[in-house]
């Protein structure tokens, strides 16, 4: 199943293709390469490099922005912007209805993870890691900070975001009646719990 839902992700991640995002920052990604080639020392070889890697992070979330999937998680984002969440994580708790899991797996995916060559998974999440590190909001504020992993955990305690526990309830009492109840019950409490930590947090002076 969860093999299944990241393969969806993937596509729903992927498409519609924008051939005209792909043209403009190939463009952009040809006069930033022959900038470099005019004026060697202007910039040292990491700094070439890290603004090469830049550019690639700001095409792959156009074209993310621009998805099914950005679409879906734009929708999503004025419900989980006072928990502290953006609308990338609002794509990864979609998909991790199928398990919980899936979230680490779905922000690979958003943010093209996948696409930085790795050894192992180890280093992978370590790429990843990274990654979320740098990710800054619309006003420059760091989006993953300490509060909001407390406050995505907190939500994770609480919501049922598991499909099989639904199908499981949906089987023992023969009715969708209890399990929509459950579904939207812990839904609930785990938005409220989660804005009580994120925004009591801010009052508190915590980031």
């Amino acid at each position: 199943m969860i093999l299944g839902i990241n393969i969806l992700l993937w596509f729903l991640v992927s498409y519609p293709s924008h051939p005209d995002i792909k043209r403009e920052f190939a463009v952009k990604r040809a006069a930033l390469l022959t900038s470099f080639a005019q004026a060697p020392r202007t910039l040292t070889t990491n700094e070439q490099s890290r603004a090469i890697e830049q550019l690639d992070a700001d095409r792959d979330g156009a074209l993310v922005q621009r998805s099914f999937a950005g679409y879906a998680g734009k929708l999503l984002e004025p419900a989980i912007a006072p928990l502290g969440f953006d609308w990338k994580m609002g794509i990864g708790i979609l998909s991790s209805f199928a398990a919980r899991e899936v979230f680490v797996s779905t922000m690979s995916i958003v943010y093209s993870a996948a696409n930085h060559p790795s050894e192992g998974e180890e280093e992978h999440n370590q790429i990843l890691q990274k990654i979320l590190a740098a990710q800054k909001r619309a006003d420059g504020s760091t989006v993953y900070t300490p509060l909001t992993a407390i406050s995505l955990m907190v939500f994770y305690v609480l919501a049922l975001q598991c499909v099989s526990t639904v199908a499981v309830v949906r089987r023992e009492t023969n009715s969708w009646k209890w399990p929509i109840f459950q579904w939207l019950y812990m839904g609930a409490l785990a938005w409220i719990f989660a804005f009580v930590t994120y925004q009591g947090g801010r009052l508190l002076g915590f980031e």
